[in-house]
């Protein structure tokens, strides 16, 4: 978290491990915690915008990530989980991610939908190659793009995605015990999932979203919520009246907004009650 002086604490340790699409190395930023493991786990999802500062253009580091990835990192460390912040983007030529409203132009190639689920899985195997990761206690975590990531890994029934017939056995039959066992989706896009006929998580799932959202409905997502509701799925569903997309960016521009630092304090305080119920022994 940051400190009085305004900065972070040291830099996590950056690693590289092979997302499921049999092709790409991903690159991931681990925060850990000070006590000797194992420890729950959580592997962390950017949205549109990449997981790097603006402040510092092409560079791909640890130290350019931008404030809310470090300030949500180091959340996580301190409470006691190792956390996982895997870049989808730069490995595969997006290092600066998307300009907002782009999603129609979005290549395939960075597909929330078809190719970033896999990623999160590829996440979830290293974590369990890891001997301070309990391997049955990890979560996942989203924002905006990683939020509809998130949706669609974590679905009953995930699109067959995977290049080859092993990984395809993998996703076909997700439950908590053997994969994630809880998510928490930040400021979703939710149309792919509530026009998706009978879709429904296989795991707990908290979303949480902004009345005021101009980049994705916060409507959309309270039909799916009611949608998997009455599908008796596990969900915890709230709404941040007079909040922004992004209202957890601790920068004073967002947090000068009332209503997102009311928001961002109380998505801190859920977050930390829903992981610790799901992900801790």
């Amino acid at each position: 978290m940051l400190a009085a002086n305004g900065a972070f604490a040291a830099s996590p340790e950056t690693v590289k491990f092979a997302s499921r699409d049999g092709k790409t190395e991903l690159v991931g930023y681990l925060f850990k915690p000070g006590k000797p493991g194992p420890h729950a786990a959580i592997v962390m999802l950017h949205g549109r915008g990449g997981p790097y500062s603006v402040n510092q253009p092409g560079v791909m580091s640890a130290d350019n990530l931008t404030m809310r990835h470090r300030m949500w990192g180091e959340f996580w460390a301190e409470r006691g989980y190792l956390a996982l912040h895997v870049d989808s983007f730069g490995p595969r030529g997006y290092a600066q991610g998307f300009p907002k409203h782009s999603y129609s132009s979005r290549p395939a190639s960075v597909s929330e939908q078809t190719v970033r689920p896999l990623d999160a899985y590829g996440a979830l195997d290293y974590l369990r190659s890891r001997n301070d990761v309990m391997a049955d206690r990890i979560g996942l975590q989203g924002w905006s793009n990683g939020g509809m990531t998130l949706l669609s890994a974590i679905a009953q029934d995930p699109p067959r995605i995977a290049p080859d017939k092993a990984d395809r056995v993998r996703l076909a039959s997700p439950t908590p015990a053997s994969d994630f066992r809880a998510a928490i989706a930040q400021y979703p896009g939710c149309t792919v999932q509530r026009d998706q006929a009978g879709y429904q998580p296989y795991a707990p799932l908290m979303l949480l979203v902004a009345s005021e959202d101009d980049e994705v409905s916060p409507k959309v997502c309270a039909t799916l919520a009611t949608q998997l509701q009455q599908r008796g799925a596990d969900i915890d569903f709230v709404v941040y009246q007079g909040a922004h997309h992004s209202y957890d960016d601790p920068g004073k521009t967002k947090q000068s907004h009332t209503p997102n630092k009311a928001a961002m304090e109380d998505t801190l305080r859920r977050a930390e009650a829903y992981f610790r119920k799901y992900l801790q022994p």
